[in-house]
C-alpha cells in the first residue's frame, strides 16, 4: 500500500505522510536520529547520534547528497538554521554549541569542549537558537536546568531558571525557539510544557496541555509546531492557541522542522526513520 494513502491534518492544513523518505545507500544504517533543519537550498540536515557521519545532508527527493560535522562533532542532540544560512547545533555530550556554515565549516563555538560546567555554560545542553541581532539562546537541559543569553560574539550575557516546577524554572529544558515577536520559547519537557520570556528571561507565560515536548518549530507566518511524546504534533497560533493536532509519527518525532513549501520533515524515535509530511493544501 502507497504511504501517499495516509493523511493527517493539523487546523486547516492536509498532509501526506511519506515514511522512510530519506534513503541510505544499500547496507548503511542511521544511528539514533536526533534532529534535522531545512536550509535555503531546500536540503534537509540531519542529525544523529552514534555514527562517524553525525550531519547527513539529503536533497529534496531524499537522495544522499553528503554529510559533514566528522571528528568535530560528538553527540548532536539538536540541529536549527541561524542568521545567514548558518546552522546551530547543541553537541550534548561535548559540552558545545557549535556554529557552522551550511557546507560544515566551523564557525564560531560555545563553552568548552569535553568540560562541563555545573553552571553556565553548559552540562550537556539540548538546543540552541539565534535571534534575528545574532544574540544565542542555549537549553542547557540534562545536567543543568538553566537557558543561557549569549552576545553575537559569544559572550555570555545572564543565564535564568534552576530546578523545579514554577514559574521560570525547569525539568529539562529540552528545545528553545525564538519567534517574530523576540520572545523566547523554551519546552520544558518533564514539566509538560511550553514557556515563553523575553529576551532578557523575564516569565511571560506558560502553555501546557503537551505530554513531554520535544522540539519547537516556528513556520514564517509565526505559527509554532510542538511535537511530544504522546505521540503527536501541535500547530498553535503565535499566542499560544491551539490550532490542530495529528499523530503524524509512529513512535513519537524527537526533531521536527518545516521548509518554505510548507512541508514538515520529521526525525522519529525508533523505529528510526526520516519522515516528510508533505503539504496537500
Amino acid at each position: 500500500m502507497s504511504d501517499e494513502r495516509y493523511t493527517v491534518i493539523l487546523g486547516d492544513r492536509r498532509y501526506a505522510i511519506h515514511r522512510n523518505w530519506a534513503k541510505l545507500p544499500a547496507g548503511e544504517s542511521f544511528g539514533f536520529l536526533s534532529d534535522l533543519m531545512v536550509d535555503g537550498e531546500g536540503r534537509v540536515h540531519v542529525a544523529q547520534r552514534g555514527t562517524d557521519r553525525p550531519i547527513l545532508v539529503f536533497e529534496r527527493d531524499g537522495r544522499l547528497a553528503g554529510s559533514w560535522g566528522e571528528g568535530t562533532l560528538a553527540e548532536p542532540h539538536y540541529i536549527t538554521a541561524a542568521n545567514g544560512e548558518a546552522i546551530l547545533v547543541a553537541d550534548r555530550d561535548a559540552h558545545q554549541v557549535l556554529r557552522f556554515d551550511r557546507n560544515g565549516k566551523l564557525l564560531q563555538a560555545l563553552g568548552k569542549r569535553h568540560w562541563p560546567s555545573l553552571d553556565a555554560p553548559f552540562n550537556h545542553p539540548t538546543a540552541a537558537a539565534q535571534a534575528p541581532d545574532g544574540e544565542i539562546y542555549v537549553a542547557d537541559g540534562y545536567g543543568n536546568s538553566s537557558v543561557h543569553r549569549f552576545s553575537a560574539d559569544g559572550a555570555l550575557l545572564k543565564t535564568w531558571g534552576g530546578q523545579g516546577d514554577g514559574p521560570g524554572a525547569f525539568t529539562t529544558p529540552h528545545a528553545v525557539a525564538i519567534d517574530g515577536q523576540g520572545r523566547v520559547l523554551v519546552g520544558d519537557r518533564e514539566n509538560n510544557r511550553v514557556q515563553v520570556f523575553d529576551r532578557d528571561g523575564a516569565f511571560l507565560e506558560a502553555w501546557g496541555d503537551f505530554y513531554h515536548p520535544m522540539q519547537i518549530w516556528i513556520d514564517d507566518r509565526g505559527l509554532v509546531f510542538v511535537t511530544d511524546q504522546i505521540p503527536r504534533i501541535s500547530l498553535l497560533s503565535p499566542d499560544g492557541k491551539l490550532i490542530g493536532r495529528c499523530r503524524g509519527a509512529i513512535n513519537g518525532a524527537h526533531g521536527l522542522s518545516g521548509d518554505a513549501e510548507g512541508n514538515l520533515y520529521l526525525a522519529e524515535l525508533p523505529p528510526q526513520y526520516i519522515t516528510k509530511l508533505e503539504r496537500l493544501n
